[in-house]
């Protein structure tokens, strides 16, 4: 079944341009002028991937994604006309998957869009294999005193409640678990975590630090799973 994808872009060249080429590759395109429009467009056709423009009418991209990054796990990609690392830091604070510069060219974003989906799909086929009954049979956990990661539902729960963590939030954390005591640098979390094939800079890891040292230390100020190691990186203890 082809991939649904939604292009939020008020610019009517470059969303004519971007649908385009999207459907000459094949997937199912909606698009959205404004920001109102582009939730309740979202909330309609549940894409599998968003598009989404930073400067829009109404509702700006980051509102967008802050909203619906709320309601459901679908990457987002986003448009900035700038480059400016404010713009890119703000975009991941509210929970964008990666982002692009304009002036861009097709196939920087169709490669970008083709990473994109190739995440999700691979995190959908392992969750279908963890739910078979051999493998419930063979369930793996990793504990941490109340920290406890379950690899095979990927769940992390901490004091027995479980948290509410974004696909790229485990990954690292599982990453950090599986490498206890090890310095990891941010260029090597980047590697090793995001794929060797994704462009972002190393702020994209200490974003996802902090929201996971909010989300699992008792005081995220003074982490004490979570070490930062002064000109290295990142270090966890358990």
């Amino acid at each position: 079944m082809a991939e649904k994808i939604l292009v939020v872009e008020d610019e009517p060249s470059l969303q004519e341009t971007l649908v385009y080429n999207l459907e000459k590759q094949g997937y199912i395109v909606a698009v959205a002028g404004n920001g109102r429009l582009a939730i309740e467009t979202a909330r309609r056709v549940t894409p599998d991937l968003i598009v989404l423009d930073i400067m829009l009418p109404e509702l700006d991209g980051f509102e967008v994604c802050k909203i619906l990054r709320k309601e459901m796990t679908v990457p987002i990609l986003m448009l900035t006309a700038r480059d400016d690392e404010i713009d890119r830091v703000v975009g991941l604070e509210v929970g964008a998957d990666d982002y692009l510069t304009k002036p861009f060219s097709m196939r920087e974003l169709m490669a970008r869009v083709k990473a994109q989906l190739r995440r999700t799909g691979m995190l959908r086929d392992e969750m279908a294999r963890l739910k078979t009954p051999e493998a419930d049979a063979q369930q793996e956990v990793l504990t941490f005193n109340n920290l406890i990661i379950n690899l095979t539902r990927r769940e992390v729960l901490l004091d027995d409640r479980v948290l509410a963590l974004k696909p790229q939030e485990y990954d690292l954390l599982l990453f950090f678990a599986r490498h206890k005591g090890q310095m990891l640098s941010r260029e090597f979390l980047l590697e090793r975590v995001w794929g060797w094939d994704y462009s972002g800079d190393s702020r994209t890891v200490d974003v996802h630090v902090r929201w996971l040292r909010q989300k699992i230390e008792k005081d995220a100020a003074e982490p004490a799973r979570i070490i930062t190691v002064r000109g290295g990186g990142y270090r966890f203890e358990g």
